[in-house]
């Protein structure tokens, strides 16, 4: 006899989290520890002894000529989550529950469900990935959630927006919220905490999603999975019953609807021209592209791309038909990697050549135009992807060109932590 097949669908759970002290938040939560490097991070942390950072990056409290990876770094970041606990700074929950986290960033707002996804979710590939991770970072990350046990930061995560959800959301955030910061980069961040009944009717809305997506938090799932593994194998060994709901088993999560999330575009800049002059190079991009200068240079669509080199902005008009159907080789990234910074500029692994570097669009067209100035000769300004192509490149099982996409507002650090005995 055949066995029925039962779908697999979506499984998120409340639990104790440990929530940034109210009257503290606004100095306690921080950027995600990937959008800045050390230096910037003890910028930001001066004269801020609660910054958040000095969890989730804590070779900040160390001499800058430490290795960011040594033992002394992870040390040093379970000793400061502990003292943020001990403190006050952090307050444990005295039940479980499920969290709505808003944030607001020029006038636009989405809003997410703070929760324990699955370890079975992720590595069952219902929870599905568009990136692959770098080794180093990811060791990182998993050497620190090891030491620390607790995941520090929450993996971004997005569905396909369902209206019976928004409508339980809704009616929590009627509510006055426990926390209402603004930022100093004018986010606003406000979070309400569920009840029992509203813990279980979105936890049973879920379970009719049979899948999600990471928009942010590649290397955070991949540790937490990597924890997971090691955990359960140190168990294991140890003769002790798995029941799969031990707190190595899930990993703290953010889920917004699809329809609420904006990317931003992910723009390139390259050090050098490969030994080329510029007008060789804008030459030979005349093969595939209508070539002109330009006076705005922001890209008004997809296929269209600028180019900031000796001083002018020049747009890039892709003259060949795109395979539309293909969710890579339509993307604008790899378009302008396939046509132009493999055959003309010479690079060929973004991942490895130190010759390109990416620049977030929320930091402006200027910043490639800056970056022109100073240590590099051209740029390259591309028009965002969108979320359903992020969707479809994930459901067909590939890989984003690297850098391809960047969400904002991105969800800070701090605001609710999943410490492992917190159930």
């Amino acid at each position: 006899m055949l066995s029925r097949l039962v779908k697999r669908t979506i499984s998120i759970s409340a639990f104790r989290g440990y929530i940034a002290n109210p009257e503290l938040a606004k100095y306690i939560i921080s950027p995600p520890y990937d959008v800045l490097d050390s230096n910037e991070a003890r910028i930001m942390a001066q004269n801020n002894k609660c910054s958040f950072l000095r969890v989730n990056k804590p070779e900040i409290e160390l001499s800058p000529e430490t290795d960011p990876y040594s033992e002394a770094v992870y040390l040093k970041g379970y000793e400061n989550l502990q003292k943020f606990i001990r403190r006050g700074w952090l307050i444990r929950e005295p039940v479980r529950r499920l969290y709505i986290y808003e944030l607001t960033m020029n006038s636009r707002t989405q809003i997410g469900i703070v929760s324990e996804s699955s370890i079975d979710d992720y590595s069952n590939n219902l929870i599905k990935k568009h990136e692959l991770t770098r080794a180093k970072k990811e060791q990182d990350r998993t050497k620190l959630t090891e030491t620390q046990k607790a995941n520090v930061g929450p993996v971004f995560l997005t569905y396909k927006a369902k209206a019976e959800i928004d409508n339980i959301v809704q009616q929590i955030i009627q509510k006055k919220p426990h926390i209402d910061v603004t930022t100093n980069d004018e986010v606003r961040h406000r979070l309400w905490k569920c009840n029992t009944g509203e813990n279980r009717k979105i936890i049973d809305e879920f379970k009719l999603i049979d899948k999600c997506y990471i928009a942010d938090g590649h290397h955070r799932a991949a540790s937490a999975y990597n924890v997971a593994r090691k955990f359960k194998d140190q168990a294991i060994k140890e003769g002790k019953d798995i029941t799969g709901d031990e707190d190595f088993n899930s990993f703290l999560s953010i889920h917004f609807p699809h329809n609420q999330l904006k990317i931003y575009d992910y723009n390139r800049v390259v050090k050098d021209l490969g030994g080329k002059s510029s007008k060789t190079l804008i030459s030979e991009l005349s093969s595939s592209f209508e070539v002109s200068e330009i006076i705005d240079p922001k890209p008004q669509r997809k296929h269209m791309f600028s180019m900031f080199l000796e001083g002018k902005w020049w747009g890039l008009r892709l003259k060949a038909e795109v395979n539309e159907q293909n969710p890579i080789e339509r993307l604008d990234s790899q378009i302008l990697t396939n046509l132009c910074l493999k055959p003309i500029l010479g690079i060929d692994d973004l991942t490895k050549s130190d010759r390109i570097d990416f620049v977030g669009g929320i930091r402006g067209l200027k910043e490639l135009e800056k970056r022109c100035h100073e240590d590099c000769q051209v740029a390259f300004a591309l028009y965002p992807v969108d979320v359903e192509e992020v969707m479809a490149v994930a459901d067909a099982g590939l890989i984003m060109p690297p850098k391809s996409t960047w969400f904002e507002p991105k969800p800070r650090s701090g605001l609710v932590v999943r410490v492992f005995d917190s159930k």
